[in-house]
């Protein structure tokens, strides 16, 4: 019954009992795992967040104490509805575009503008139902393609900034990072280090792959080995239980203040003053033809078909829809944007990091919204101030683990055909550094493969048929 729920394309704001079916399904914050584990969850998709929040705060003026209090609603309501750990990223093309140097900067109405254009349409792709047509048809070699290609890309810019100093005002890499000091290639390598051996590769399946022995051996199983056996399952529970994401983090804040103690001074108590945001005929122009157009096909496919996916693979038992995803993007955007919000979305990338580090329902962003909401509320848009100082090496180990998590859902390719189709579609996205480049050449690819396994014979006989037939 549920299944066929997934796959309906009854359009959802027609259809109210659906959602009330799906809040009742998914809307609690159930711990999965523990408190710490939800915790340090919270903030894995942060080696994304604040380098764009960061650079549009700087370069676009962005007001951080109102996008931190419009994206903590955003956190606790996706943590609400979805009951998996639904991260909120900013939507990259529009801030990619929004802090170009090639162009002049856009202005805050524009961004907005952007970022209500692409709401609109993906609202009006997940209230019509066709989001769930394309998320239903879209070949999963290609899914797959489109996510191996953007876990890459965020491991490729982690290690750029865990090895080089970093402008994220401009968006350039500088000299090479010194071995030694509070933003050094040591403590990047030493976080590094730390989150291995506390989480190893990620997952549930340490204890389970300790604790699991064919019964051949089972039977040759002394007592002994079945000691060190348990001993190593408790090594490895207690070893989970280590929320090493939030550690390095905390970390990493503690650094602000010792790298430069003068921050304290700048800070400013009391929450930004939110008003609505003026957007002209001519904002909605630039807006749209910039920012949003880009952006449109990279929220399709990474924002909503890779993270349903995605979703489908790390909770099989919580998989969300197409349709819900893409209204949900709509809905935020289209709200927060009126007055001064930073443009957000859902993300593989981001869903990929918070489980990565422990995250396993909505627990976690609810967690990471309650902290965005007081940061925002006590600080206010001086909070900037302190991201500014923030080891952006430690920033760069986080985006790695978050990216290698992402790549390695493409591991269930079952042929080699598939990962061909993959792999193509992975280094267009990646070469041509579009993901609507490489979804396109993918769905050529996957078309001729499948082309040339077609059984030809019966329309080879009706040709011989009307041959005979005329002569």
């Amino acid at each position: 019954m549920e299944s066929q729920e997934e796959t309906t394309t009854t359009p959802l704001l027609l259809n109210p009992s659906r959602w009330r079916s799906y809040i009742t399904r998914s809307s609690n914050f159930n711990l999965k795992t523990n408190i710490w584990s939800e915790l340090g969850g919270s903030v894995g998709d942060l080696g994304t967040y604040i380098p764009i929040v960061l650079a549009l705060s700087l370069v676009n003026h962005l007001d951080l104490g109102t996008t931190l209090i419009f994206t903590a609603f955003y956190n606790i309501l996706s943590g609400f509805l979805f009951g998996i750990p639904m991260p909120v990223q900013p939507m990259k093309s529009i801030a990619a575009v929004a802090i170009s140097e090639s162009q002049v900067h856009l202005t805050i109405p524009q961004i907005m503008a952007a970022g209500i254009s692409t709401a609109s349409v993906l609202l009006f792709l997940g209230a019509t139902g066709l989001m769930s047509v394309f998320y239903k048809f879209i070949p999963l070699p290609v899914v797959r393609g489109v996510q191996l290609s953007q876990g890459l890309a965020f491991a490729f810019t982690a290690i750029k900034y865990i090895r080089y100093d970093q402008n994220f005002t401009t968006g350039k890499s500088g000299s090479a990072r010194s071995w030694l000091g509070l933003d050094g290639l040591v403590l990047s390598l030493s976080a590094i280090l730390f989150i291995i051996l506390v989480t190893g590769a990620g997952g549930d399946d340490d204890v389970n792959q300790n604790s699991t022995i064919p019964q051949s051996i089972e039977a040759l199983d002394t007592s002994s080995s079945r000691s060190r056996r348990r001993s190593g399952n408790q090594r490895l529970r207690i070893l989970k239980a280590i929320p090493a994401a939030l550690l390095v983090f905390m970390f990493g804040l503690l650094l602000c203040f010792v790298r430069d103690p003068s921050i304290a001074k700048h800070l400013k108590f009391g929450p930004s003053k939110i008003g609505i945001v003026k957007i002209t005929w001519e904002d909605w122009k630039i807006g749209f033809v910039r920012a949003a157009i880009p952006q449109i096909p990279l929220s399709v496919l990474n924002s909503v078909i890779a993270v349903c996916k995605l979703s489908a693979d790390l909770f099989p038992d919580r998989e969300v829809s197409a349709a819900s995803v893409s209204v949900s993007v709509g809905v935020m955007n289209l709200v927060g944007c009126w007055f001064g919000a930073m443009p957000c979305c859902h993300g593989a990338g981001g869903l990929a990091g918070q489980y990565r580090f422990g995250g396993r329902s909505g627990a976690s962003v609810l967690f990471l919204g309650i902290g965005k909401l007081i940061l925002g509320l006590v600080f206010g848009n001086s909070f900037v101030r302190i991201l500014s100082e923030f080891p952006i090496g430690i920033l760069g180990v986080m985006l790695l683990f978050s990216g290698i998590e992402l790549a390695m859902a493409s591991k269930d390719m079952n042929s080699k055909e598939e990962s061909f189709v993959m792999l193509v579609c992975a280094a267009v996205s990646l070469t041509g550094s579009s993901a609507a480049l490489g979804f396109g050449v993918g769905i050529v690819v996957f078309l001729l493969m499948k082309l040339r396994h077609m059984d030809f014979s019966k329309f080879e006989a009706s040709v011989d048929a009307n041959t005979n037939y005329s002569t």
